[in-house]
């Protein structure tokens, strides 16, 4: 029996395509009732237009729109989500970032996922989705679709891992509780690892359904993109330094091409370097079969190359960008303004 169901969504800033990913989440097929609040720091914010016209759009839909300017921390998102909060009117809350697009079935099977015995809370795995044809939003989505997403789907498939993601966090109230409201991630970086752990604390387990959902990257420069993903590869060393340390075998093209400088680039390097160039091809071909993603594996080599630069700046970097501030960060994930 369907359960009804509050989507809290933050906002901040015109995002591209913000107007459509909000609108995939006002066509579901779902039997039961369904609020969504969208929420920003302040009216003057250009995402309450938007969300606004989303609202006028779907005259149907349940939306509740929230321009909150009290601070509650030094992360923006929770403080923008604990402004949110008192308008939600239902038991199962699913917390989804502003760049997420999600098909028809995904509240169903979001739903179904959370009413699970012992599940505590559901997340989602996703794809990057440039939202135009340039290079860098290019990049951006190859950066999800061919290093993020088979690392993950690999440590879920081996046990490895047990992640909760900002593309959805959906929980009971009752669970969200007892894990100490979102007030207990106020001034977290990985607010959304933070809660998975939280969540398992408690002796829940998280649970990722065969589901994908869709990220908007829309990275116009490389020094925004750097940026960007060097705040995601950050938090990763801080949440997990042991496996981010071993991520580095995963850059197979950046490793051989060292190996070649070092061996003077003989044929049993370049051999290598050739073999590796091959596998991460052959990866990038099955990632656009299975999920339709369309990125052009001739940028293959160049993102691997990237990839790499931002692993090895995470390793030293001491500060984080994040919304046009800028954030210290603990070791113990602690996060404070600049």
């Amino acid at each position: 029996m369907p359960v009804p169901v509050t989507v809290l969504k933050p906002l901040y800033g015109d995002e591209p395509q913000l107007a459509e990913n909000l609108t995939t989440f006002c066509r579901q097929d779902y039997k039961a009732p369904v609020q969504l609040v969208l929420g920003m720091h302040r009216s003057d914010d250009s995402a309450f237009g938007i969300a606004h016209g989303v609202k006028l759009s779907n005259p149907d839909q349940d939306i509740t729109i929230v321009a909150g300017a009290t601070r509650h921390g030094a992360n923006p998102k929770i403080s923008n989500l604990l402004n949110m909060l008192p308008a939600a009117k239902h038991d199962l809350v699913v917390i989804s970032d502003s760049d997420i697009a999600v098909p028809p079935d995904y509240l169903a099977a979001i739903a179904s996922a959370v009413q699970m015995p012992e599940t505590g809370v559901v997340t989602c795995c996703y794809t990057g989705r440039p939202v135009s044809a340039g290079l860098w939003p290019r990049l951006s989505a190859m950066g999800i679709n061919h290093h993020f997403l088979p690392d993950v789907m690999f440590a879920l498939a081996h046990g490895f891992a047990s992640p909760c993601f900002g593309s959805t966090i959906a929980l009971k109230r009752s669970v969200l509780d007892e894990i100490g409201g979102l007030q207990a991630f106020a001034d977290r970086l990985a607010d959304d690892y933070e809660i998975g752990r939280a969540v398992r604390s408690r002796g829940y387990r998280v649970a990722v359904p065969p589901l994908i959902v869709s990220h908007s990257c829309a990275e116009v420069t490389g020094r925004e993109l750097f940026r960007h993903e060097l705040r995601w590869a950050r938090t990763i060393r801080l949440v997990n330094p042991a496996g981010f340390a071993g991520s580095i075998v995963t850059h197979a093209i950046p490793l051989s091409l060292i190996g070649c400088v070092f061996l003077a680039f003989t044929p049993v390097s370049l051999a290598i370097l050739a073999g590796a160039i091959a596998t991460r091809v052959w990866l990038a071909i099955q990632i656009n079969s299975r999920f339709g993603t369309g990125d052009p594996i001739w940028l293959v080599p160049a993102r691997d190359l990237l990839s790499f630069v931002i692993f090895i700046r995470a390793l030293f970097a001491g500060r984080v960008d994040w919304r046009g501030a800028r954030f210290h960060v603990s070791s113990a994930g602690a996060i404070a303004q600049d």
